[in-house]
C-alpha cells in the first residue's frame, strides 16, 4: 500500500505517526519546526487522511505498511515517533524490525491492552447525516449533540471535506475503524525486542501510561526513558507544544 505523506526539510530522518481519526496534518505545524534540522516524514496511516481505504486494519499490517514506506523512499535508520495509535505501530515496527530504527518516540501509550474508549466518539461521527448536511457548521452541531468538547469536535471536523458537490464525506473509513475498535484497542503489542534508545512521553493528566505499565515497557524496550508533561492530557503535543518539542529534541541530541 502506498501510504500519503509530506517530506520537509533535510538531514536525519524522522517519522511521525498520527493517531486514531487523526491525519499527517495534526503535526504539521511541529514537522515544520522539527525540519528546521531534521528531514521530516508526516505519514497518513492506512484508512486515514489520503492513504488509500482497505478492510485490513491491525498493527501489524500497518507496520509492514511502514516497512514498505521506509524501503519505497530508501529511508535510512529513521527516528520513529508516534502518538497514541501512531504510537502502538512505531513500537510494533520497532519490535519486528529494530535493525531498522535509529531511535524511537512513543507519546502517551504503552505497549499495553486497553479498554476500549472511542464507541462514543464513532457513535457521534455516525449521528452525522452527510447526505443532508451543507456545511462544517452543520456537522459541528450534530457532533455538538454527543461531543461537548469543542477542540474533540475540531480535530474530528478536520477529517470533513467535500467529496462532490453538496455531498460531504470522511476522510477516515469509519465502517473499518468501527469494526476494529476492539482489536486495535487490546492489541498488546507483538514479542519482541527493541533495544535502541527508546522515549517514552506522557501526559500528567492521562492514565494511558501507568506506573503499572512499566515492567511490559522495560520488557520490550530495556533501553527506555520515561518524560511526563505537567498539566497536560492525552493530546499532549497539541496542549503542550513547546514543551513536547523540546522533550523530543533534547532526547534526539543525546
Amino acid at each position: 500500500m502506498e501510504l500519503n505523506y509530506k517530506k520537509l526539510g533535510s538531514g536525519k530522518p524522522l517519522i511521525i505517526l498520527h493517531g486514531l481519526f487523526g491525519s499527517l496534518d495534526n503535526w504539521m505545524t511541529l514537522g515544520k519546526r522539527w525540519s528546521e534540522d531534521y528531514e521530516v516524514w508526516l505519514v497518513d496511516q492506512r484508512n486515514h487522511g489520503h492513504s488509500p481505504h482497505d478492510d485490513a486494519f491491525d498493527y501489524p499490517i500497518m507496520a509492514e505498511d511502514l516497512e514498505s514506506f521506509i524501503a519505497m523512499h530508501s529511508i535510512k535508520k529513521p527516528i520513529i515517533l508516534g502518538h497514541s495509535m501512531g504510537g502502538k505501530t512505531a513500537m510494533e515496527f520497532a519490535v519486528n524490525f529494530p535493525e531498522m530504527v535509529s531511535k524511537l518516540i512513543v507519546a502517551d501509550i504503552a505497549p499495553v491492552e486497553y479498554e476500549v474508549h472511542h464507541y462514543g466518539i464513532v457513535a457521534a461521527l455516525k449521528s452525522v447525516d452527510l447526505n443532508s448536511i451543507r456545511s462544517r457548521k452543520e456537522a459541528d452541531e450534530m457532533l455538538s449533540n454527543r461531543i461537548k468538547t469543542l477542540g474533540i469536535r475540531q480535530f474530528l471536523l478536520k477529517n470533513l471535506y467535500l467529496k462532490e458537490k453538496n455531498r460531504y464525506a470522511w476522510r477516515f473509513n469509519l465502517p473499518v475503524l468501527e469494526r476494529q475498535l476492539e482489536p486495535i484497542s487490546h492489541w498488546p503489542v507483538s514479542e519482541g525486542l527493541y533495544e535502541g534508545k527508546s522515549l517514552f512521553i506522557k501526559g500528567a493528566n492521562s492514565d494511558y501510561i501507568l506506573p503499572q505499565h512499566g515492567a511490559e515497557i522495560v520488557r520490550k524496550f530495556p533501553n527506555y526513558e520515561l518524560e511526563e508533561i505537567e498539566n497536560a492530557g492525552h493530546w499532549l503535543h497539541a496542549e503542550a507544544p513547546d514543551e513536547f518539542f523540546q522533550k523530543v529534541n533534547n532526547f534526539i541530541k543525546q
